[in-house]
């Protein structure tokens, strides 16, 4: 049995990547988010606030006996206020960092811990954004916070790579393009005051220039069930 743990599986790329999971019987996936609409045999619901950092440090990954991989996705993502820095509130910092960084980087920290020695094939992959990887203007926190995402995954795939267990953890980090999820509507939604761009991302959606869910989901679950074809940590979906 393969198993997967994704965050943020109520809805849009987790939810999507979830399903597509689910189609083989040899997957479990086990859920991590505030709600939930999948109902599967093989699909566990774990209720967890990503933004509660009590509620993650004192998740517990279960033990498994019978695995044949092990993977953690962390995809759960917010972009927090679309403002430009001095007119965000420093909750909206604290959340979108808390959501989109540290709950990442503690689940990668307790994966590792909690399977180091188990000998299977290991994957982690996080769903970083290319906003991590470029400046986008009143997107600081979202940026920020995903730039830090792909330097954690590099760090820990270096760790990973000098370590001695018979099965060290592929780690990646993959921006999926822009998707029709709720992020979306929430850029389209923002003032021109807040946001000069907005008129593009609005253009996107009229133009059905947005990958669908399930397009992306597709793409992340290539690398999932082919770790070893891609060597570079940081991916980009357009050229998975």
């Amino acid at each position: 049995m393969n198993y997967y743990y994704i965050t943020g599986t109520g809805n849009g790329i987790g939810k999507a990547l979830a399903l597509l999971l689910l189609e083989n019987e040899n997957n479990y996936v086990i859920g991590l988010s505030r709600n939930n609409a999948i109902k599967h045999v093989h699909f566990e619901f774990i209720r967890l606030d990503l933004s509660d950092f009590s509620q993650v440090e004192s998740f517990q990954f279960i033990d498994i006996k019978d695995a044949d991989k092990i993977a953690l996705i962390n995809n759960a993502g917010i972009i927090g206020e679309v403002k430009h820095i001095g007119n965000m509130s420093n909750k909206s910092i604290y959340q979108a960092f808390m959501v989109n960084t540290i709950s990442p980087a503690v689940l990668t920290n307790n994966f590792i811990k909690a399977y180091s020695s188990v000998a299977v094939e290991k994957v982690i992959l996080n769903v970083s954004s290319g906003a991590g990887r470029h400046a986008v203007e009143a997107w600081s926190a979202y940026c920020a916070s995903k730039s830090a995402v792909d330097m954690f995954s590099l760090v820990a795939d270096t760790e990973q790579n000098l370590s001695k267990v018979k099965y060290p953890v592929k780690v990646f980090s993959v921006a999926p393009g822009v998707v029709d999820t709720q992020m979306q509507t929430q850029i389209r939604a923002t003032d021109k005051d807040d946001f000069s761009a907005v008129g593009k991302f609005v253009d996107y959606k009229n133009n059905n220039e947005l990958a669908t869910p399930e397009k992306a989901a597709g793409s992340l679950n290539k690398v999932l069930q082919n770790p070893d074809k891609f060597e570079d940590v940081l991916l980009d979906v357009r050229e998975i």
